[in-house]
């Protein structure tokens, strides 16, 4: 896979849950959990299911912290 984001973490999926047009995918990175909203569709192209490795990109023009 090549891609042009810098961010790119490789977790095991913990959870995928469906909704009526979206699915919410939990990914464990190593003791934090990132969870992302993916269409339906995208989760049954990728195959995603529990306990596979995934891997959470992240790209963005803004990061944002808190304290």
């Amino acid at each position: 896979m090549k891609i042009s984001a810098r961010n790119v973490i490789e977790g095991k999926v913990l959870e995928v849950h469906k909704g009526a047009t979206t699915s919410h995918v939990r990914i464990d990175i190593g003791g934090a959990v990132i969870t992302s909203s993916i269409t339906n569709e995208a989760v049954d192209e990728l195959g995603l299911k529990v306990g596979q490795t995934a891997y959470a990109v992240i790209k963005a023009s803004d990061v944002m912290v808190g304290v």
